[in-house]
Protein backbone atom coordinates (compact mmCIF):
# COMPACT_ATOMS: atom_id res chain seq x y z
CA UNK A 1 0.00 0.00 0.00
CA UNK A 2 1.24 3.50 -0.69
CA UNK A 3 2.05 5.70 2.17
CA UNK A 4 2.02 9.75 2.62
CA UNK A 5 4.05 10.13 5.68
CA UNK A 6 4.70 13.31 7.90
CA UNK A 7 7.95 13.88 10.04
CA UNK A 8 8.71 16.62 11.80
CA UNK A 9 12.61 16.81 12.85
CA UNK A 10 14.91 19.64 13.99
CA UNK A 11 16.51 21.19 11.49
CA UNK A 12 20.15 19.96 11.65
CA UNK A 13 22.89 18.29 9.82
CA UNK A 14 22.18 14.58 9.20
CA UNK A 15 18.94 14.78 10.34
CA UNK A 16 17.82 13.92 6.85
CA UNK A 17 19.93 11.52 6.32
CA UNK A 18 19.40 9.59 9.64
CA UNK A 19 15.66 9.39 8.69
CA UNK A 20 15.95 8.58 4.95
CA UNK A 21 18.84 5.77 5.99
CA UNK A 22 16.32 4.09 7.85
CA UNK A 23 13.68 3.52 5.64
CA UNK A 24 16.15 2.61 3.14
CA UNK A 25 17.89 0.26 5.48
CA UNK A 26 15.11 -1.67 5.40
CA UNK A 27 14.24 -1.84 2.06
CA UNK A 28 11.94 0.58 1.04
CA UNK A 29 12.12 3.15 -1.71
CA UNK A 30 11.20 6.59 -0.94
CA UNK A 31 8.96 7.55 -4.07
CA UNK A 32 8.78 11.36 -3.40
CA UNK A 33 11.16 13.52 -1.23
CA UNK A 34 10.17 17.05 0.50
CA UNK A 35 11.81 18.93 3.22
CA UNK A 36 11.39 22.42 4.34
CA UNK A 37 11.55 24.72 7.60
CA UNK A 38 8.31 24.96 9.19
CA UNK A 39 6.91 28.30 10.46
CA UNK A 40 9.60 27.15 13.36
CA UNK A 41 13.06 27.46 11.63
CA UNK A 42 14.24 24.77 14.24
CA UNK A 43 11.95 22.33 12.86
CA UNK A 44 11.68 20.69 9.52
CA UNK A 45 8.93 19.25 8.39
CA UNK A 46 9.69 16.24 5.64
CA UNK A 47 5.97 14.44 3.45
CA UNK A 48 7.53 11.31 1.73
CA UNK A 49 6.00 8.64 -0.23
CA UNK A 50 6.84 5.21 -0.08
CA UNK A 51 5.39 1.71 -0.75
CA UNK A 52 4.43 -0.96 1.99
CA UNK A 53 2.62 -2.49 4.53
CA UNK A 54 0.57 -1.07 7.17
CA UNK A 55 2.18 -3.16 9.58
CA UNK A 56 5.69 -2.66 8.33
CA UNK A 57 4.81 0.98 8.10
CA UNK A 58 3.75 1.24 11.61
CA UNK A 59 7.09 -0.82 12.50
CA UNK A 60 8.94 1.78 10.40
CA UNK A 61 7.08 4.94 12.22
CA UNK A 62 7.62 3.79 15.68
CA UNK A 63 11.30 3.62 14.95
CA UNK A 64 11.56 6.89 13.40
CA UNK A 65 10.09 8.67 16.32
CA UNK A 66 13.46 6.64 18.57
CA UNK A 67 15.72 8.87 16.78
CA UNK A 68 16.67 11.91 18.75
CA UNK A 69 15.95 14.25 15.81
CA UNK A 70 12.48 13.13 15.40
CA UNK A 71 9.91 15.05 16.71
CA UNK A 72 6.54 13.64 15.67
CA UNK A 73 5.49 11.11 11.98
CA UNK A 74 2.19 10.92 11.27
CA UNK A 75 1.09 8.47 8.33
CA UNK A 76 -1.60 10.70 6.46
CA UNK A 77 -2.73 7.74 4.38
CA UNK A 78 -5.75 7.04 6.02
CA UNK A 79 -6.80 10.09 6.81
CA UNK A 80 -9.23 13.42 5.61
CA UNK A 81 -5.55 14.63 4.05
CA UNK A 82 -5.56 17.24 1.13
CA UNK A 83 -2.46 16.01 -1.33
CA UNK A 84 -0.56 18.50 -3.87
CA UNK A 85 2.16 18.12 -6.29
CA UNK A 86 3.75 21.23 -8.31
CA UNK A 87 4.90 20.72 -11.52
CA UNK A 88 6.89 23.02 -13.58
CA UNK A 89 6.71 21.96 -17.67
CA UNK A 90 9.04 23.00 -20.02
CA UNK A 91 7.61 22.71 -24.23
CA UNK A 92 8.90 23.16 -27.42
CA UNK A 93 5.65 24.14 -29.56
CA UNK A 94 4.84 24.77 -32.92
CA UNK A 95 2.94 28.96 -33.07
CA UNK A 96 0.18 27.52 -33.85
CA UNK A 97 -0.89 25.11 -30.64
CA UNK A 98 -0.14 27.92 -28.23
CA UNK A 99 -3.55 28.23 -28.11
CA UNK A 100 -4.35 24.82 -27.35
CA UNK A 101 -1.76 24.97 -24.59
CA UNK A 102 -3.04 27.46 -22.83
CA UNK A 103 -6.77 26.73 -23.42
CA UNK A 104 -5.54 23.09 -21.58
CA UNK A 105 -3.80 25.20 -18.87
CA UNK A 106 -6.58 27.23 -17.84
CA UNK A 107 -8.86 23.89 -17.92
CA UNK A 108 -6.67 22.94 -14.82
CA UNK A 109 -5.70 26.21 -13.13
CA UNK A 110 -2.33 26.22 -14.87
CA UNK A 111 -0.29 29.10 -15.00
CA UNK A 112 1.53 30.34 -17.90
CA UNK A 113 5.63 31.16 -16.71
CA UNK A 114 7.07 31.61 -20.30
CA UNK A 115 5.09 32.60 -23.61
CA UNK A 116 8.39 31.77 -25.37
CA UNK A 117 7.44 28.26 -28.16
CA UNK A 118 11.27 27.44 -28.08
CA UNK A 119 10.98 27.11 -24.18
CA UNK A 120 7.46 27.68 -22.99
CA UNK A 121 6.47 27.06 -19.44
CA UNK A 122 3.53 25.81 -18.06
CA UNK A 123 3.06 25.70 -14.20
CA UNK A 124 0.39 23.21 -12.09
CA UNK A 125 -0.27 22.49 -8.61
CA UNK A 126 -2.47 19.61 -9.02
CA UNK A 127 -2.70 15.62 -7.54
CA UNK A 128 -0.15 13.37 -8.93
CA UNK A 129 -3.03 11.94 -10.93
CA UNK A 130 -4.23 15.52 -12.76
CA UNK A 131 -0.47 16.24 -13.27
CA UNK A 132 0.35 12.85 -14.92
CA UNK A 133 -2.73 13.28 -17.07
CA UNK A 134 -1.71 16.90 -18.04
CA UNK A 135 1.39 15.74 -19.49
CA UNK A 136 0.16 13.32 -21.51
CA UNK A 137 -2.39 16.13 -23.26
CA UNK A 138 -0.01 18.34 -23.11
CA UNK A 139 2.80 16.42 -24.99
CA UNK A 140 0.25 16.03 -28.24
CA UNK A 141 0.77 20.13 -28.53
CA UNK A 142 4.53 19.53 -29.07
CA UNK A 143 7.97 18.49 -27.34
CA UNK A 144 8.34 18.07 -23.46
CA UNK A 145 11.93 19.33 -22.95
CA UNK A 146 12.09 19.08 -18.85
CA UNK A 147 9.62 17.84 -16.17
CA UNK A 148 10.14 19.48 -12.93
CA UNK A 149 7.96 17.83 -10.27
CA UNK A 150 8.14 19.04 -6.29
CA UNK A 151 6.93 15.64 -4.93
CA UNK A 152 3.79 15.08 -2.87
CA UNK A 153 2.93 17.39 0.08
CA UNK A 154 0.21 16.74 2.35
CA UNK A 155 -1.96 18.56 5.05
CA UNK A 156 -4.61 17.02 7.29
CA UNK A 157 -7.89 18.65 7.35
CA UNK A 158 -9.14 20.05 11.00
CA UNK A 159 -6.66 19.61 13.99
CA UNK A 160 -3.40 18.72 13.99
CA UNK A 161 -2.43 15.78 16.35
CA UNK A 162 -0.56 16.11 19.10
Amino acid sequence: MRHLIAILLQNEAGALTRVTGLISSRGYNIESLSVAPTDDPTVSRITLVTIGSDAVMAQINAQLLKLVDVVAVEDMTSGDTLARELLLVKLRIATTQIDAVKTLSGRVDGKILSLNPSSYIVELTSTEAQISEFLKEVATFGEIIEVVRSGVLGISRGEPKK
